[in-house]
């Protein structure tokens, strides 16, 4: 079955994880990947793939340069995992995630549908447009309320609002224009791949290289954590069985804060690697001062896309954890 994909933004953390589980589901489909390779990208993260898709750099925003892509390749599916991501980032320059994430995704659709418009079979076609839980803004700690998929849109950062005005835009897509678009929201994720500046890797490395372990504030901000590959696998079954014009919630169901995910980090490297004279890494862990606006709370419901896709985790926290840190030590 013809299953030609293009994958934006494929050399990051997540995209680079998704395409190698789509060739192995689909491994006779043609797989293009358009990534404008900024500081987060890394050819490295493909180079598992490298010989079995067609690498293009560009950016989305390149209305000319999509559509060419999407003709010549005869696209089926569209997977925009493309956008600027890091919250410290966005309050430092807000004006490159406004630029990336909402007007680079505005001509990015706007290519994809004069693409649609002439397709002879359009029963095929999907955008599955990535998106984050972030868009939902803050939740109390300890008030048992979760983020799902009809919770309204409060984000907090330049970053969550400007993924929220592409999630809008998605829809605005859909409904204006019949664009058979799907929308994910998913939770925190950490995996293999993940760049050095996110908490769990840049913890790892901190505790390879003894080096201070910092933690804004108290570290008492909750996230939902989502091993890597079950949110590609949500993403992939919802192109599969999801509806269009739908939201789709993928979570973890593995509330933790800051302070515990550090602690656990810092209890399985006591236990692969101790460090001599029985210090701990603990003893690396600092605060600073707590980020600008920083919500305190992330959680999200995973039933709609459980009771409806079929979505399930295949690995507890503790687990992956252990699984990331070996695979950065490269030990068995």
């Amino acid at each position: 079955m013809n299953m030609n994909a293009l994958i934006t933004g494929a050399a990051g953390f997540i995209g680079s994880n998704f395409v190698g589980l789509y060739l192995q589901k689909y491994p006779d489909s043609k797989v293009v990947v358009l990534d404008k390779m900024t500081y987060a990208a890394n050819l490295e993260n493909l180079s598992y793939v490298m010989d079995q898709i067609v690498f293009i750099k560009g950016c989305i925003g390149d209305k000319a340069l999509v559509s060419k892509i999407l003709i010549e390749h005869e696209i089926d599916f569209v997977f925009n995992f493309a956008a600027e991501s890091h919250v410290d980032n966005s309050i430092a320059n807000p004006s490159l995630f406004i630029e990336t994430n909402v007007v680079a995704t505005f001509n990015l659709l706007q290519s994809c549908l004069n693409y649609y418009k002439n397709l002879k079979d359009k029963s095929k076609f999907r955008f599955l447009h990535i998106s984050t839980d972030e868009v939902y803004g803050n939740l109390e700690l300890n008030d048992g309320k979760i983020f799902t998929e009809k919770t309204p849109y409060a984000p907090n950062s330049p970053y969550s609002a400007s993924k929220a005005a592409s999630d809008h835009i998605v829809r605005s897509f859909v409904h204006t224009y019949s664009l058979p678009c799907i929308t994910t929201n998913c939770s925190n994720n950490y995996g293999i791949k993940q760049h050095i500046e996110k908490l769990i890797p840049k913890t790892i490395m901190s505790c390879i290289n003894q080096e201070k372990i910092t933690i804004y504030g108290n570290g008492n901000a909750v996230r939902d954590w989502i091993w890597v590959d079950d949110h590609c696998n949500g993403i992939l079954i919802a192109m599969e069985k999801g509806n269009i014009g739908e939201t789709y919630c993928f979570g973890g169901d593995c509330e933790k804060d800051v302070r515990t995910v550090v602690s656990q980090i810092c209890k399985t490297m006591n236990e692969i690697r101790p460090l001599s004279n029985n210090a701990k890494y603990e003893n690396l862990i600092i605060n600073i001062q707590d980020r600008l606006g920083h919500d305190l709370r992330y959680a999200v419901s995973s039933e709609k896309s459980k009771r409806e896709l079929g979505f399930k985790h295949s690995i507890s926290f503790e687990d992956g954890i252990l699984k990331l840190i070996k695979s950065t030590l490269k030990i068995n």
